[in-house]
């Protein structure tokens, strides 16, 4: 039963394997197909390769990355970024030889794939990317221009900008009016959402072929007569192996880390399964390998068939595997109807792709980190110089704008209640020697200064200068109180002690912790109340102030807040308030004595008549801690002070309650009682005639919380079920 009930399950995935292949897979990449062949050809134009080596690649990075690759929805074949390499492979070593680099190339990215490095590849700044391929649309777009114009273009961008003038004067008619063409029906195909199905490039092919063919337009044709063995096969390069090696490893990084984005951006666009990015390098590796041996252009993974993959619905590889099939049989099949298609026509679709490439877009999204320079600079130096250069000028810019963020500091300078405070954030080097120096200028001789050291990391020259201006500053008659935030970087240096940044722990933000546990303390212990104020003040007070001027005229809580003088207890840290939110009640066992008992308490009473009818407070909550002293008296231990003990008294309820409640237990007591008091301390709320009133009007909320020390939890208690625990309030 066992093992036919398996079968039957692995039967049914099979079947709904087959089924999401065929529904999903199979539509999707007949529309990358459609996709793939015009850009195939046109990036073989601008590469200057045979017009096979496009579908060359475009076959085997379908075929062979799609099935081995990491992500299930990347596309990959020859890619408009790498085109500028290739042409200039070309015109230096032939186009045999640079197939002879592909494949060498594509051994290299197979061993960095097997040492699993793929990882490195994203450190690349996505500005020098994006910048690399703004770059390279503006050099496409100038040198087609001149193929649509009727001319050739020249070896570099200046060179196609200085002979622009002249080409268009000198200009080819017809070529003209079938670029125009092709460029018109791709701007005015994606805003017909109608005949979206239909991909704009194979649109604007088809239509300018037809439209060449019926008016008789004097075109250049594409020429496949030789099918894919026209594309030749790799040749060993000649001349300066140096040059070669350099040549390999740029294409192999450029490549890899074009397909390494692209497949990261791909799984932002999908539910599926997260890509390896390790695998698809590898995977990259072997189809450029197998690219280069065939004669096809150098293979990665491209945003635009990886998108219109997703888009057109595809599930898993089979999509991009399918869609190399078909670019295959197309070839093979449909030779003859290819080479209708004019040149001027795939230079206007690479045209109109170069234009594309320069995404504003992506330079608006680095605007907000301060990389537009990366990016531009970029861009400028792949269009004036070149593109290896390009990339080593935008991988320095963005080099020397991360030591700038790396070696940051900020020094600022207030003045409050007659102290002058400094705070330094950031790295404190050298580089941060004169801000700092500046800022420091502006206090006065003799000035008591408060000087905030938030700083993660103090080298010599930093330190020299600050401790000398500190030595100065207090031989004038100044103090300086410095405290150091984050690491002891300048207390160590002056005491000659060497801090490792690894080993030197941050030190914890400090607002809450007890004055025992900061670090500095003051000793005696007289002096810790004084330490904390000069603190407060040079710390909070700054904050607080806007807040609190508000506040001075009139305060406004919403609860009155009843608990215990234990010190323990800090009202503002277990409950996530601040000013103005709670009015506060404490005493010893937070008893809330009973309307007319005796003895008679008038302050309890004042603190709830004065919250609930002048204030008009919505909530009042009596909060009990563990181990609390008052309850641990009431069990039989009272000490013997009279003011405590007829202060006890108003707990006997609480007592006689916890008895009546409690029979039988032996374990937990205390912590029974302490519990016990709360709800019965809400009880004698009630005796309030104002309290009982307005809480049965439904304008008044009374509430009971538990604050156990030992685990800093806080529990909200029920008035039917004191005993038991509660659930913790999150």
């Amino acid at each position: 039963m066992t093992g036919g009930s398996g079968s039957v399950t692995l039967s049914n995935s099979r079947r709904g394997g087959l089924e999401s292949v065929l529904r999903h897979d199979v539509p999707a990449s007949l529309v990358v197909f459609l996709v793939a062949v015009p850009l195939s050809l046109g990036i073989s134009v601008a590469s200057g390769a045979p017009l096979a080596a496009g579908l060359v690649a475009a076959v085997v990075g379908g075929i062979v990355a799609g099935a081995l690759g990491g992500s299930v929805v990347q596309v990959s074949g020859p890619a408009a970024g790498l085109s500028l390499v290739v042409a200039e492979l070309v015109q230096v070593y032939g186009w045999r030889a640079t197939c002879m680099i592909t494949l060498m190339a594509g051994v290299l990215q197979l061993l960095l794939g097997v040492f699993k490095v793929a990882r490195a590849a994203l450190g690349v700044s996505p500005a020098v990317v994006h910048g690399m391929l703004a770059g390279v649309g503006v050099v496409i777009a100038l040198a087609q221009l001149h193929i649509v114009l009727g001319g050739q273009p020249q070896r570099s961008a200046l060179e196609n900008l200085l002979e622009l003038p002249e080409q268009i004067i000198n200009n080819h008619a017809d070529g003209v009016l079938a670029g125009l063409l092709t460029i018109a029906v791709l701007i005015v195909w994606t805003r017909l959402p109608k005949l979206k199905l239909v991909p704009a490039p194979l649109a604007a092919l088809v239509i300018t072929s037809l439209s060449a063919v019926a008016i008789g337009w004097d075109l250049t044709v594409v020429d496949l007569t030789g099918g894919f063995g026209s594309a030749g096969g790799p040749l060993l390069p000649q001349g300066d192996w140096h040059a070669v090696v350099g040549a390999v490893v740029l294409v192999a990084v450029l490549a890899g880390v074009e397909s390494l984005l692209t497949c990261v951006a791909a799984d932002r666009m999908h539910d599926g399964p997260r890509a390896d990015l390790d695998r698809e390098l590898t995977a990259q590796g072997a189809a450029n390998l197998i690219s280069g041996a065939l004669g096809g252009l150098p293979v990665s993974g491209v945003v635009v068939r990886t998108t219109t993959n997703v888009r057109a619905g595809a599930r898993s590889r089979w999509a991009a595997v399918l869609h190399g099939v078909w670019v295959l049989l197309a070839t093979l099949a449909f030779a003859s109807i290819i080479g209708l298609i004019p040149l001027e026509a795939l230079a206007a679709l690479l045209l109109f792709i170069g234009v594309k490439m320069v995404n504003l877009g992506n330079a608006k999204d680095l605007r907000g980190h301060g990389e537009m320079p990366i990016y531009f600079v970029t861009m400028g130096a792949v269009v004036v110089i070149g593109l290896a250069e390009g990339i080593v000028i935008g991988l320095a810019v963005a080099a020397v704008i991360s030591l700038r963020r790396l070696t940051w500091v900020s020094v600022e300078v207030q003045q409050h209640a007659g102290r002058w405070r400094v705070v330094v954030t950031g790295s404190l080097t050298f580089l941060g020697v004169p801000r700092m120096t500046d800022a420091l200028r502006t206090i006065p001789a003799g000035a008591p200064v408060d000087l905030d050291l938030h700083v993660d990391f103090m080298d010599h020259a930093a330190f020299e200068t600050l401790h000398a201006w500190r030595l100065e500053h207090e031989r004038t008659g100044g103090t300086v109180d410095i405290d150091e935030l984050h690491d002891d970087w300048y207390s160590a240096a002056a005491s000659g002690t060497r801090v490792f940044p690894a080993k030197s722990p941050p030190q914890l933000d400090r607002w809450y912790l007890p004055w025992a546990y900061r670090r500095g303390a003051a000793d005696p212990v007289s002096e810790d109340l004084r330490t904390g104020t000069r603190e407060y003040h040079r710390r909070t007070a700054p904050l607080v102030q806007p807040l609190l001027t508000r506040l001075a005229r009139k305060q406004t809580p919403s609860h009155l807040f009843i608990t215990c003088a234990d010190s323990r207890i800090v009202p503002s840290l277990i409950t996530a308030s601040g000013p103005g939110d709670l009015f506060t009640l404490r005493n010893i066992g937070n008893l809330v004595p009973r309307y007319g008992a005796a003895p008679v308490d008038d302050s309890v009473a004042a603190a709830v008549e004065y919250a609930v009818m002048v204030l008009g407070v919505r909530t009042i909550t009596v909060c009990g801690h563990s181990g609390c002293g008052a309850m641990v008296a009431l069990l039989g231990d009272v000490p013997e002070l009279p003011s405590v003990q007829r202060w006890l008294r108003h707990g006997r309820q609480s007592l006689d309650r916890f008895a009546a409640e409690s029979a039988g237990e032996e374990t937990g007591r205390l912590d029974l009682l302490c519990r016990t008091n709360v709800i019965q301390q809400l009880d004698n709320l009630r005796t309030y005639p104002m309290v009982e009133a307005l809480e049965q009007a439904g304008k008044l909320e009374l509430t009971g919380m538990y604050f156990d020390i030992g685990t800093a939890r806080v529990h909200a208690l029920a008035d039917e079920e004191p005993l038991r625990p509660v659930p913790e309030l999150r």
